[in-house]
C-alpha cells in the first residue's frame, strides 16, 4: 500500500506540544467518529432485523426504503461534508470565528433541504411506481419514505454539525448525539413496530417513524450545544455571516454532494432496477449483505475521516509536507480493518446473515444467495480502504472536483453500462452483478491514488487565505 500512496515528502508530522505516537493520535481522534458512524448504521440495521418477522416484502421495503432515503438526502449531506474541511483548516490556522461561520452555512443547507423534503412527500408513491415498484413492496416503501422525509433536514443538519465539531478535533460530542439517536431508534422500533407500551403496531411505518423521531431529537440536542458554544473554542465577538463565504462553501462542497449523488444514483439504479428485477428474494438478500457491509464499513470510514481532519489541520497550520505521512498511516489502519472484515466474510458468511433471517417466513434461497454475496464482497474490502482514505484526504485539501468526475465517469461510463448489459441483455444473475461492484471500486481506488500522487491538492487554496495574502 505504501507504493500506491507515496507522496513527494515523507516527514512525519510532529504536533505541537511534543512528539505523540501517530497511530495513537489517529485512533484517539477516530474512535468517537467510529462510534458515531457505526451508530448511524445501526439505525438501518435495527429496522431490518426488527421487521424481518413481517416477511420478505416488509424486509425489502424497509431496507430499500432506508437506502432510498439516503439516496434522496445524499446531495445535501455530501455538500455539508465540506464543513469539516473548512473548520479543520481554520482550526489549524487558529481562527475559531471563521470555523463557526461555516457551521452556520452548513445549517443553512439543512434548512433548504427540509423545505424541499416537505414539498416532495406527496410525490413519493408516484415516483416509486414509475421506477417499477408494485404491490405490497410499493405500498410499504411509500409509507416508509414519506415518514423518513419529515426529518430529512434534521439528518442533514446533524451531518453539518458533526463535521463542524469534527473539524475542530472534537469528535466526542457528535458521537454522544449519534449514540442517543441509535438508542432512541431501537427503543422506538420496539414500541412502534409490534406495538408495546400501549402503542399501535405500525409495522414498517413504525420503523420509519422511530427513525424520524430519533433523528429529530438528536439533531435538536446537537443544535442546542452549537448555539450555546458547548464543545467549541469560545468566540468573543459576534459571528457575522458573509454571503461570499457561503458561495465558497457551495463551490467546494457541491462537487462532494454531486460526487455522492451521482455515485449513489448509479447504485440506486443498480438496486432498484437491476437487483430488484432479479426477484424479491434476491433483492432482500442483497440488501442484507449491504447492511452488513455498511456496519463493517463505518469504522473504516471513521478512521478515514479522522485522517482527513489531521490533513486539514496540517494544511491550515502551513505544514502540507505532513500530509503524505498522515494519508499512508490512515490507509494502513483502514486496510488492516477492512482486510480482517473480508476474511471474516469468507469464513463465516452465514453467521453474519443469521440475525436478519426469520426461518419461519424466509425462503431457503434467501440465506444461500445472501451468504454468496457476502463472500464475494470480501474481494473489494482493500480497494475500498484505499478509495475511502484518499477521497477523504483530497476532500480535506479542497480537491473535490476530481473525485466527483472520477466517480461519475467510472460509475456511468463503465459500471452502469457494464452491469446493465451483463444482467439485462446477457442474462447474468446476482454473481455477475456483484462482480461489477468489485470492478467499480477497484478502478476508483486506482484513479484516486493517481490523483494524490500527482500532488494537485498542494496548489488548492480552500479557505482563500493565500489569495488574501497575495
Amino acid at each position: 500500500m505504501d507504493a500506491v500512496l507515496t507522496g513527494r515528502e515523507t516527514r512525519a508530522p510532529v504536533p505541537s506540544g511534543g512528539p505523540v505516537n501517530p497511530v495513537r493520535r489517529l485512533l484517539r481522534l477516530a474512535w468517537p467518529v467510529v462510534i458515531s458512524r457505526s451508530s448511524q448504521v445501526v439505525v438501518g440495521v435495527s429496522d431490518a432485523i426488527m421487521v424481518a418477522h413481517l416477511g420478505e416484502a416488509a424486509l425489502a421495503a424497509t431496507t430499500t426504503g432506508a437506502t432510498n432515503t439516503f439516496n434522496l438526502l445524499i446531495l445535501p449531506m455530501g455538500l455539508v461534508f465540506i464543513v469539516s474541511s473548512f473548520t479543520s483548516q481554520f482550526t489549524g490556522e487558529g481562527n475559531p470565528a471563521a470555523a463557526r461561520r461555516y457551521g452556520w452555512y452548513g445549517l443553512g443547507v439543512a434548512l433548504l433541504t427540509q423545505l424541499l423534503c416537505l414539498a416532495g412527500i406527496p410525490s413519493v408513491p408516484g415516483i416509486l411506481r414509475m421506477i417499477g415498484y408494485q404491490g405490497e413492496v410499493h405500498r410499504l416503501m411509500s409509507g416508509y419514505l414519506q415518514l423518513r422525509l419529515l426529518t430529512g433536514g434534521a439528518a442533514v443538519g446533524m451531518e453539518a454539525l458533526n463535521n463542524f465539531y469534527g473539524g475542530l478535533g472534537n469528535t466526542r460530542l457528535p458521537a454522544v448525539a449519534s449514540v442517543l439517536a441509535m438508542g432512541l431508534n431501537v427503543f422506538g422500533n420496539w414500541v412502534l413496530i409490534n406495538g408495546h407500551l400501549g402503542a399501535p403496531a405500525l409495522g414498517v411505518r413504525g420503523a420509519a417513524l422511530a427513525s424520524a423521531l430519533a433523528t429529530g431529537i438528536a439533531f435538536t440536542l446537537l443544535f442546542v450545544f452549537f448555539l450555546t458554544g458547548v464543545g467549541a473554542p469560545r468566540v468573543f465577538r459576534r459571528v457575522r455571516l458573509v454571503w461570499g463565504e457561503f458561495i465558497r462553501l457551495l463551490r467546494f462542497g457541491l462537487p462532494v454532494g454531486l460526487n455522492w449523488f451521482f455515485e449513489f444514483l448509479a447504485f440506486s439504479f443498480f438496486i432498484n432496477v437491476l437487483v430488484a428485477g432479479l426477484g424479491t428474494t434476491t433483492l432482500a438478500a442483497f440488501m442484507i449483505a449491504l447492511q452488513i457491509n455498511s456496519v463493517s464499513f463505518m469504522p473504516a470510514f471513521g478512521v478515514a475521516s479522522a485522517g482527513a481532519i489531521l490533513v486539514g489541520q496540517a494544511i491550515g497550520a502551513g505544514r502540507p509536507q505532513d500530509v503524505p505521512h498522515v494519508v499512508r498511516l490512515t490507509a494502513k489502519v483502514v486496510g488492516v480493518w477492512q482486510g480482517a472484515v473480508g476474511l471474516s466474510y469468507l469464513v463465516l458468511p452465514r453467521l453474519f446473515m443469521a440475525p436478519f433471517i426469520d426461518q419461519r417466513t424466509a425462503t431457503p434461497d434467501l440465506l444461500r444467495i445472501g451468504a454468496a454475496m457476502l463472500m464475494m464482497s470480501a474481494s473489494w474490502q482493500l480497494f475500498d480502504a484505499v478509495a475511502m482514505t484518499l477521497t477523504e484526504a483530497l476532500r480535506a485539501a479542497g480537491d473535490t472536483a476530481f473525485s466527483m468526475w472520477a466517480r461519475v465517469v467510472i460509475a456511468w461510463a463503465v459500471f452502469v453500462p457494464g452491469v446493465t448489459i451483463s444482467v439485462k441483455l446477457l442474462g447474468g444473475g446476482y454473481v455477475v452483478a456483484t462482480l461489477w461492484l468489485i470492478v467499480y471500486i477497484g478502478l476508483l481506488a486506482a484513479a484516486l491514488a493517481w490523483r494524490f500522487r500527482g500532488g494537485a491538492w498542494r496548489r488548492i487554496d480552500l479557505t482563500g487565505r493565500v489569495a488574501e495574502m497575495g
